[in-house]
């Protein structure tokens, strides 16, 4: 998969050194010259150029891109790169960094942005995903479909503690992608069997969530 980055910061440069670890073919874009540091990720493409311009981003065959992350700390070029990802180049997945939570509300798609990464969101998050049992947080924003990406940790005496997954009535809108147990990644299947504790990792519709959050308290169950 080719991956283009636009901000070759410290965000730019951690993002492309785990692509690239991961076996993807990463382009790291920025104007400034001292931010390109081609020693620090060898293994990426460089280009030194402005990738709020139409002819640097020609340059960068952005057309061939499958995803173009905005990682700047500049909310506007974020916002004006993941536009033209989209629009001039058709590139089907746009990932973009939000710096000021108060601009949050223009991460969409309407912006080209398919997802819309707050830093203070994830660590706020975070908090409370590590003091709350049975609560559910919400960890990323899809913007296309109106998605979340939301977390709950199955408490010890939840009412779904040893229902397999294949008999729960999901509500609709509503994907159970991961479950993390003793620090393992289990993809679900309907035959696992729920277990207190269970970090569970839903993609679900926002007008879902409270009907998730209610099924899987103490006092939901399976249908």
């Amino acid at each position: 998969m080719r991956v283009a980055i636009a901000g070759a910061g410290a965000v730019g440069r951690s993002i492309a050194a785990e692509l690239l670890e991961n076996g993807h073919e990463v382009l790291l874009v920025d104007k400034n010259p001292g931010s390109i540091s081609v020693e620090r990720v060898p293994m990426a493409e460089w280009l030194l150029a402005d990738a709020c311009e139409i002819t640097s981003l020609d340059e960068a065959a952005l057309q061939r891109c499958h995803v173009v992350i905005a990682a700047t700390g500049d909310d506007k070029v974020n916002l004006v790169v993941s536009l033209l990802a989209k629009t001039e180049y058709g590139v089907p997945r746009v990932v973009a960094r939000v710096n000021n939570p108060r601009n949050e509300w223009l991460f969409n798609e309407s912006w080209g942005v398919d997802v819309a990464v707050s830093t203070p969101r994830l660590m706020s998050a975070l908090v409370e995903e590590a003091v709350s049992v049975g609560d559910l947080v919400r960890l990323m924003r899809f913007s296309q479909g109106n998605a979340n990406l939301v977390e709950l940790t199955l408490a010890a005496d939840a009412e779904l503690v040893g229902t397999r997954v294949g008999d729960v009535s999901w509500p609709v809108d509503t994907a159970l992608v991961t479950i993390i147990r003793e620090g393992r990644v289990l993809v679900p299947g309907k035959d696992d069997t729920l277990e207190g504790g269970d970090e569970l990792l839903f993609v679900a519709a926002q007008e879902r969530e409270e009907e998730l959050e209610d099924l899987l308290s103490a006092g939901g169950g399976a249908q």
